[in-house]
């Protein structure tokens, strides 16, 4: 008899940018996929999400805060990261290592592993875009083995990129990992 196959596992960070508020949408796209998801927000993105909703969805307590004695319950290993809506803020600071939250420790203690990460960057191409701070940290970034999802001429005017797309770079660079 064949053991069932052992489900993914899927840590999705959230930032505070429009994509949040319906990012419920990628999390049942994700487990119809075959992972299990586990969903951290920066604190600053826990006003954009249905706290209670992504709870039920996916069967895991939803929390931004640090682990403190109390809630120091594990999660187990992720087989790869996303961060949706990757803010100017966020991706400066997971370049220059700075893990000031729980989701920024996450996103760095995973780098250290070298699990898959795809960042998907959601800026104003008005002005934070063009910051340089920005462009050298998307550098950074991809320089060490990070993937970024980010055309604005082809997802304006933030790079809003559809949920399904992520989905599908999500797929594309875990089995080019699993091919070395």
């Amino acid at each position: 008899m064949n053991a069932p196959a052992k489900q993914r596992v899927l840590y999705v960070i959230v930032c505070a940018a429009g994509p949040a508020s319906h990012v419920q949408d990628f999390v049942t796209l994700a487990q119809t996929s075959g992972w299990d998801v586990y969903l951290t927000p920066t604190p600053n993105a826990v006003p954009f999400l249905d706290i209670p909703l992504l709870t039920s969805l996916t069967g895991h307590p939803i929390r931004s805060e640090a682990r403190s004695p109390e809630n120091a319950g594990s999660t187990p290993p992720c087989d790869a990261l996303v961060i949706v809506a990757g803010t100017f803020n966020t991706i400066n600071k997971f370049a220059l290592g700075i893990a000031d939250n729980r989701a920024l420790t996450i996103l760095c203690e995973n780098l250290g592993r070298g699990r898959p990460i795809l960042v998907v960057p959601c800026v104003n191409q008005q002005h934070l875009a063009h910051h340089p701070a920005f462009f050298k940290s998307l550098a950074t970034l991809r320089k060490w083995g990070v993937s970024v999802l980010y055309d604005l001429e082809k997802y304006p005017p933030r790079n809003e990129v559809p949920w399904q797309v992520v989905l599908e770079e999500l797929e594309r660079i875990t089995i080019a990992r699993t091919l070395f």
